[in-house]
C-alpha cells in the first residue's frame, strides 16, 4: 500500500510510522488512521521486526488528535462509524503483539494523547505538552481516554485532567506514569534508540510472551490473569529461545535468539 499521510521505514529491525501531516499538527483523519492500521499489520507480519515506533513528523506536534473539520457535519450516527475506525486503531496498538513505542517529538493532545496511552513504552521531550483536551471543543475522549488515563493516573487525578482539559508538561506525564521519559530534545532520538536496543536485545517471541502476559493484568480478573501468566511462562519451555537463554547465561556469553 501506498502512503499518503504517513511515512512506513524498517531501520535496524524497528518499523517506523511517522504521521506526516505537519501542516495541520499531524491531526488524523480517517485515511491516516486507516495507513496506520495498515503499517501496523505490516510491521505485525514482517519477521524482521522487533518493535514498532510511532511518532510525528518536524518538532512541533507527535499528533494534536483528531483531525476537527470534520466534526462539523457529524451526527450521532457517523460518530459512531467514526469510532470503528478510531478506536480499532488505538486497541491495535494495544494488542499488537510486538512491543509499540511512542516516541512523542512534540504536543499530544486528544486522540494524540491516546495513542500514548495504548503504547507499551513512550518517550517526550521535555518541552512537549499532553492532554485531554476533548472538553475544550465539547466532546470527551472516545479512543479509550476515560478509560486507559486512570490506569496511568488514578481516577482522581484522570478525572481532574479530563474535566479541566489542561495540558500537562512531559515532566509531569513522565512524574505521574504517562511517559516513561521526558528528555532535552537533544537527547531524544539517542534515548529512544536505547530503548530499542533494550528490545531488540531481547527474544522476539519471548517479549510477545511478556506483552500478552502483562496486558492481562488490566484486561481480565486477577485470577484469569495469573492463570494467563502461568500458560504463557510454561509455553516458554517449549521455544528454543528459551533453551539459548539459560545456556547463554550458563555459558556467559550473548543469548543468539531465533524467535522460535
Amino acid at each position: 500500500m501506498a502512503y499518503s499521510n504517513i511515512i512506513y521505514q524498517v531501520r535496524d529491525r524497528a518499523a517506523w510510522i511517522t504521521i506526516n501531516r505537519p501542516e495541520v499538527r499531524n491531526a488524523l483523519d480517517v485515511a491516516t488512521k486507516e495507513e496506520m492500521l495498515d503499517a501496523l499489520r505490516e510491521a505485525e507480519e514482517d519477521p524482521e521486526v522487533v518493535a514498532v515506533v510511532i511518532t510525528g513528523a518536524g518538532d512541533k506536534s507527535f499528533c494534536a488528535g483528531a483531525d476537527l473539520r470534520m466534526f462539523l457535519e457529524m451526527d450521532e450516527d457517523a460518530a459512531r462509524s467514526y469510532l470503528v475506525v478510531t478506536k480499532g486503531l488505538v486497541d491495535r496498538i494495544e494488542g499488537l503483539s510486538k512491543p509499540v513505542l511512542a516516541a512523542v517529538n512534540g504536543h499530544a493532545f486528544g486522540g494524540g494523547l491516546e495513542l500514548v496511552l495504548a503504547s507499551d513504552i513512550a518517550i517526550a521531550v521535555e518541552d512537549a505538552l499532553l492532554g485531554q483536551t476533548e472538553l475544550n471543543v465539547g466532546l470527551i475522549p472516545g479512543a479509550g481516554g476515560t478509560q486507559r488515563l486512570p490506569r496511568h493516573v488514578g481516577i482522581k487525578r484522570a478525572k481532574e485532567l479530563v474535566f479541566s482539559g489542561r495540558a500537562i508538561t512531559a515532566k509531569e506525564a513522565e512524574e505521574l506514569g504517562i511517559v516513561n521519559k521526558a528528555v532535552p530534545r537533544s537527547e531524544f532520538q539517542a534515548t529512544v534508540e536505547r530503548y530499542l536496543d533494550e528490545l531488540r536485545s531481547k527474544s522476539p517471541l519471548l517479549l510477545k510472551f511478556a506483552k500478552r502476559a502483562l496486558n492481562a493484568s488490566f484486561r481480565m480478573p486477577f485470577e484469569e490473569g495469573m492463570r494467563e501468566e502461568s500458560e504463557l511462562f510454561s509455553k516458554c519451555f517449549s521455544t528454543e529461545d528459551q533453551k539459548e537463554g539459560v545456556r547463554a547465561f550458563l555459558e556467559k556469553r550473548k543469548p543468539r535468539w531465533r524467535g522460535r
